[in-house]
């Protein structure tokens, strides 16, 4: 059976298929000795080349799936290579044979926390994908005062640059002084969306850690 070519690399293990979509934009698979394009679909008797090396054509592999719970401290940047030397979550992960590890979704610098890897590109896609809509729960410090006018705002939503947004859910977990502590959950998973739903109520969120993701 023919599959799109993206997802047959995912499924291999080199990417997910995001990924594997912008490796395909950037020429760097061929398919049957041609540069492929997006949306070409391919068999068993493709010859598929990626950036120089051949891949398998089976669309099911004997290739067992891995996922990884990672616990990433503050500091690690969520890329293979940083330009600016700072460790990444990759550096001390346990190193596999003709595959790689794919991160479920990004924490971002200063952000700490549960972080999942698999082997298998579409798993990894369909857990990212927004229509699954995977809860991710966070634990969050808050400088500043919340009262239960700002809570509601940001359960009922909030206009964002990039859209409306909300937590699915709030709670406060205690704390003392200036700072306090928030469970808060989301279905979604945009570029820094929960400092910037706290940020819109000129709250600072000073720690923040993902303790769920899913079921996880």
């Amino acid at each position: 059976m023919d599959v799109k070519l993206q997802k047959m690399l995912a499924a291999q293990g080199l990417g997910s298929r995001r990924e594997m979509e912008r490796w395909i934009a950037a020429g760097r698979v061929q398919v049957n000795g041609e540069r492929a394009k997006l949306g070409v679909r391919v068999g068993s008797d493709d010859r598929i080349v990626v950036d120089g090396k051949p891949v398998k054509t089976t669309v099911t592999s004997a290739r067992r799936r891995r996922v990884l719970m990672y616990n990433k401290p503050e500091g690690e940047v969520c890329t293979r290579s940083d330009p600016e030397g700072r460790p990444t979550v990759f550096d001390r992960l346990p190193r596999l044979q003709d595959e790689r590890w794919i991160a479920v979704g990004r924490l971002d610098l200063n952000t700490s926390g549960l972080l999942l890897f698999t082997n298998d590109g579409e798993l990894a896609n369909r857990l990212m994908h927004p229509s699954a809509e995977v809860e991710r729960e966070y634990a969050c410090r808050v400088l500043g005062a919340v009262d239960d006018e700002v809570l509601q705002r940001l359960s009922d939503g909030v206009l964002l640059e990039d859209g409306m947004a909300r937590f699915s859910q709030v709670r406060a977990m205690g704390g003392r002084g200036a700072n306090r502590w928030y469970g808060v959950t989301i279905r979604e998973g945009r570029n820094r969306e929960i400092r910037r739903l706290w940020e819109s109520q000129e709250l600072t969120v000073s720690r923040l850690k993902r303790v769920r993701f899913g079921t996880v």
